[in-house]
């Protein structure tokens, strides 16, 4: 999952983004209306938390064009804004949800996993794929009922495999979805961090469930449970 955070208090933005990295999001920001106008259509993001102040470009100008050009994306607005006039112009111009500031970053963490939840093909907060068991709630992984021991970006592209199970992900795709703006696509990052998945997973399971097949990419086997 990809979210962009724009927001142009620096150190607020800054602290968005490593808190959400924690969590296993691959995060870029922004500190600026114009520049996020400009990342927006040109990267696939699956979240923006949005501030309404920003410089260049005012927030809800912002989000009348993202609901113009591209409607399914998912915005949470993140504002000191916090008079229900202003909520509820957020909201009619189609913003996904509004938390005003300030706020605690537990509450911002409970609201991202669940518009993003949103996007899921299946809606219950787990995916299952064969003895891989995805909590979209919890940020966790387990095999066989017991926990993987991940880091963030084994996580992230194991993620992505289990939302897109069956269907083949190319390195490039891995890279728009699991990493920031400031990853080279053509280093080997997204090979070695899959070869220490893989040796995660087939020392749990025995088995290797990720595919791989040359101009094509990576793809998770597994039967999905009902």
């Amino acid at each position: 999952m990809r979210i962009l955070v724009v927001e142009d208090e620096r150190l607020l933005c800054d602290g968005i983004a490593e808190d959400l990295e924690l969590e296993k999001y691959a995060v870029d920001r922004c500190y600026d209306g114009e520049e996020a106008y400009e990342r927006l259509f040109v990267e696939p993001y699956d979240l923006v938390i949005l501030d309404l102040n920003l410089p260049g470009m005012d927030g809800l100008e912002l989000l009348k064009r993202i609901r113009k050009e591209r409607p399914e994306l998912r915005v949470l607005i993140l504002s000191a804004r916090a008079q229900l006039s202003d909520k509820v112009i957020g909201l009619d111009l189609g913003a996904d949800d509004y938390l005003a500031k300030p706020f605690a970053l537990e509450e911002l963490e409970a609201r991202v996993r669940t518009l993003l939840r949103r996007t899921f093909i299946q809606r219950e907060p787990q995916v299952q794929v064969g003895a891989l068991t995805l909590d979209t709630t919890a940020r966790e992984i387990t095999a066989c009922g017991s926990a993987l021991p991940l880091t963030p970006k084994e996580f992230a592209i194991l993620e992505h495999l289990m939302l897109n199970q069956g269907r083949w992900i190319s390195q490039e795709e891995l890279v728009e979805h699991v990493w920031d703006t400031d990853a080279n696509p053509f280093s080997n990052s997204i090979r070695t961090h899959v070869s220490s998945l893989r040796r995660k997973l087939r020392a749990c399971l025995d088995d290797d469930p990720i595919q791989t097949k040359v101009g094509r990419g990576y793809r998770l086997t597994g039967e999905e449970r009902p």
